[in-house]
């Protein structure tokens, strides 16, 4: 008989650093009343809010900017059954301020897709939840 794995819920600082190392993540939205998830690069930023970079004239731009969005990364192992998600709840907006959009040109996450126009969209960490697998 397998042996059980342990799961269990992470607190936000636990949340943070995982999410902190993740490469990639989703984020996910409404189009036309329907759930839309895309992967993209981001960077966690200082303040604990997650930013992407896109082209300005995005259809992601047109989706989030105002609303609220969720935010997935995650890790696991298929063969040791293991690994972690966290979700990132929060109103997403555009960066407008010129100072903050140098800053995160500099330090910020770049695209994988070509980037015309590039803004960037800071997700607000208002509810972090997270859950880790432990293989058996």
């Amino acid at each position: 008989m397998p042996e059980i794995a342990d799961f269990h819920a992470l607190d936000r600082q636990a949340c943070l650093r995982l999410l902190g190392e993740a490469p990639v993540g989703r984020v996910v939205y409404t189009v036309r009343a329907l759930p839309a998830v895309l992967p993209v690069d981001f960077l966690l930023d200082a303040d604990c809010s997650v930013v992407l970079r896109t082209s300005a004239d995005s259809d992601l731009v047109r989706a989030v900017d105002g609303a609220v969005v969720a935010f997935e990364a995650d890790e696991f192992d298929a063969v040791a059954r293991s690994g972690w998600s966290v979700v990132v709840t929060g109103r997403a907006a555009l960066v407008t301020d010129p100072a903050e959009h140098r800053r995160l040109t500099h330090v910020g996450p770049g695209s994988w897709m070509p980037v015309r126009n590039g803004v960037f969209v800071r997700i607000e960490s208002d509810m972090v939840t997270g859950r880790r697998l432990t293989g058996a």
